[in-house]
Order: structure tokens, then C-alpha cells, then sequence
């Protein structure tokens, strides 16, 4: 292995050792090092950084800050050994961050689509059941697609109704509370599922009929099927609700709801970012501009406290 790859291979090891993932980070540092390898240069320096991270004219400009942003890590760990490394600045490649639009399925969607994922065939066997518990646990609990997936047995403690989420962002753990009406869906997918697995052994809740884990690739597939079945997206359509969505959703019911009940929604955001495995709280705040109706609740009680005031 040459000395860069080697030197961003120490440097990926040591960022995860902090519980960085960089999974991304990894892919595009290494095709840096090569790009500067093919230059022959000897330092990192800011036109060099430059010229990779717009590499490809047609990409948007965040995703040049992205690659622009690997260097800038890199490069400040680079410094320690050679001085003449140059750490390209923030705001080098300014652009506007934008998050996509959530879509804040109603409650009869929900139950259409969990309905239509019931008929998934073979009408008897495990696919449907898997796809009905799977959705219908995104839409109650917020979890992300990936969480659900990764869900081991010993993950799912049905009698106490807690599941235990682990290694989600920053390598953090945390715990989960159901309903007890999920915990009766989920009892009875877990028995069906060990019946038609019948001996072979699986680590994971959610499987296919061979007792393997579901595929994300295959999930989202599905997914938008059922999605058109039900008239959610079009026959054709490329773009319309996604599975991340039900995470919207749980967000958006959860803080109405509290709203509705007089809580005081401020002093209990920090709950409901522990709850979703927000790293940052402000995550969490940006639900309080995704929905309309969430907005008139938030105006109203700001206008009720000032008319205290007056």
C-alpha cells in the first residue's frame, strides 16, 4: 500500500474509533489520494482540492462541498506531518443546504398501504406479514429504514415492549418503547415467522422465506409498488413518498399531539430527540416548519402568550 492510502486508511481507522461511520468519506479520499498521485504531487494544496472536489461539472454544488469537505478533514490531520499541507477553509464552496420535502402520510394512506402490503403473494406465506409489521413499525416508533432492517432477535424484547437500536449514528445505542397493541403484531409475525422457518436459524426479526435479511434495495422496490397499487404514486413516477417519511410522520403526530394536550413542547423536544436517535436537537426542531398545521398551533399559542402579557 503506498503512503497515501496508507495515511488515509490510519485516518478513516482513527475517525471510527471516535464513532464516525465515513463510509463515504473512505470511497472518496482514497480516489483523491489517487487523483493526486496521478498529478504527482507531494502536498495537499487548496487548487488541487479544488480541482477534485468539482471534478464533475454537472453535480450540485453541496455535493462539491461534500468531497470538498473530506479533503478539509483529511488535510487538518495531514498537517501534523507534513507542514506544508494547505486546509482548504469553510465556506471555500458555499451552497445552500435543502432537505426534501417530507410527505405526512395520513392515517387512512397508512392503513391502505399496510392493507395492500397484506396481499403481497404468496397470500399464505411470511412476504405480506413481513412488509404489513415492517411498515406498520416505521409509522408507530419513527425509525429509520436501516434500524428496522438491522434488528436482531434479542433486539425485540416483546414481553417488555422494548427494542434496543444499536449503532445507529456515532456508534450510539438506544432504547425503544412499543405499544402493547405492537407488541401483539409483532408476537404474532415473530410466531408465524418461526413456523414456516420452522429449524433454520436467523439472527435477524424481519426476514425473507429463507430466513435471511430483508435487502434495502429490495424493501424500497416493494415499497413503491404498494405506494402505486394505491394510487400514492403514479404508474411512471420516479419521485413521490418515501420510506423515510413515516419517520415525518411519527414526528410531525407526536409534537401536534403535545401541542393539542398543553405540553409544554419545548421542554420535552429533547425527549423526542433521544426517542428518533437525533444527534443534534435541532433536528428536531426543524419538524416545527414541516407542517403546515403544526405551524397554525405554534402561531396560536405564541399569540395566546402575548395577549397574556398585554
Amino acid at each position: 500500500m503506498n503512503t497515501w492510502s496508507k495515511s488515509v486508511e490510519d485516518y478513516i481507522q482513527m475517525r471510527r474509533s471516535l464513532g464516525f461511520k465515513l463510509q463515504y468519506a473512505q470511497i472518496g479520499l482514497l480516489n483523491f489520494v489517487a487523483f493526486l498521485e496521478e498529478r504527482g504531487a507531494h502536498h495537499i494544496t487548496i487548487p488541487l482540492a479544488m480541482q477534485w472536489a468539482q471534478h464533475d461539472p454537472g453535480a450540485r454544488p453541496a455535493e462539491w462541498a461534500r468531497r470538498l469537505s473530506f479533503v478539509r478533514g483529511f488535510a487538518r490531520y495531514w498537517s501534523a506531518h507534513d507542514s506544508k499541507t494547505e486546509i482548504p477553509p469553510w465556506g471555500l464552496l458555499p451552497h445552500r443546504a435543502g432537505r426534501a420535502r417530507p410527505y405526512l402520510y395520513s392515517d387512512h394512506e397508512v392503513r391502505r398501504l399496510l392493507q395492500a402490503a397484506q396481499q403481497l403473494p404468496p397470500v399464505q406465506g411470511l412476504r405480506g406479514r413481513t412488509y404489513h409489521c415492517l411498515l406498520g413499525l416505521l409509522s408507530v416508533t419513527g425509525l429509520r429504514i436501516s434500524e428496522a432492517l438491522n434488528l436482531q432477535l434479542e433486539d425485540v424484547d416483546l414481553a417488555q415492549g422494548i427494542l434496543t437500536v444499536r449503532g445507529t449514528k456515532f456508534g450510539k445505542s438506544r432504547l425503544v418503547p412499543i405499544h402493547a397493541s405492537t407488541q401483539e403484531v409483532l408476537s404474532a409475525y415473530a410466531a408465524r415467522r418461526d413456523r414456516l422457518l420452522g429449524r433454520r436459524p436467523t439472527p435477524y426479526f424481519f426476514v425473507t422465506k429463507s430466513g435471511t435479511r430483508l435487502d434495502g434495495g429490495e424493501v424500497r422496490r416493494t415499497f413503491y409498488d404498494l405506494s402505486r397499487r394505491i394510487g400514492l404514486r403514479g404508474i411512471s413516477a420516479s419521485h413521490g413518498p418515501r420510506l423515510h417519511d413515516f419517520r415525518h410522520r411519527f414526528a410531525v403526530k407526536t409534537l401536534v399531539q403535545w401541542y393539542r394536550a398543553g405540553q409544554d413542547v419545548e421542554r420535552r423536544l429533547p425527549i423526542l430527540s433521544t426517542y428518533l436517535g437525533h444527534v443534534h436537537v435541532a433536528d428536531t426542531y426543524w419538524y416545527l416548519t414541516a407542517c403546515p398545521e403544526l405551524m397554525g398551533l405554534v402561531v396560536k399559542r405564541l399569540e395566546r402568550h402575548w395577549e397574556g402579557q398585554a
